[in-house]
C-alpha cells in the first residue's frame, strides 16, 4: 500500500467510526464526546511528542507522532475537513520562504 492510499484509507476509516457505537470503538467514543474531548486528546499528544523529542528514543518519537497525527486527523474530519485541504494548505506554501509565508498570514 502507498503512503498516500494508507492516508485515505484511514481518514476513510475514521469518517465511518462518527457512526459506530461509541461502546464498540474507540474513535466513535471521541466523536460523541464531542470538541473538547477531541481537543484534549490532540493537546495530550502534542505534549508526548514533546516529550519523546527531548529523549534519546527516535521509536518513541515516531510513535507518538503518529498518534498526535492520527488524533489530528480525528479533529479535521470532526471538524468537516480532510487530508487533503491540509495537503492544499502544504502545497501552497510549497517554494515560499517560511518568513514570506509567515508575514503574509499576518497581512491576510
Amino acid at each position: 500500500m502507498q503512503k498516500q492510499e494508507l492516508l485515505a484509507e484511514l481518514e476513510n476509516i475514521l469518517a465511518a467510526r462518527q457512526d459506530a457505537d461509541p461502546d464498540q470503538s474507540y474513535v466513535a467514543s471521541l466523536y460523541q464526546k464531542g470538541l473538547d474531548q477531541i481537543l484534549k486528546k490532540v493537546g495530550e499528544e502534542s505534549s508526548e511528542v514533546i516529550i519523546a523529542a527531548k529523549g534519546s528514543d527516535s521509536t518513541a518519537l515516531v510513535k507518538e507522532v503518529a498518534d498526535l497525527w492520527f488524533h489530528c486527523m480525528v479533529l479535521l474530519i470532526d471538524r468537516g475537513l480532510s487530508i487533503q485541504d491540509v495537503l492544499h494548505e502544504l502545497e501552497q506554501r510549497f517554494g515560499v520562504s517560511g518568513l514570506e509565508e509567515k508575514a503574509g498570514r499576518k497581512q491576510g
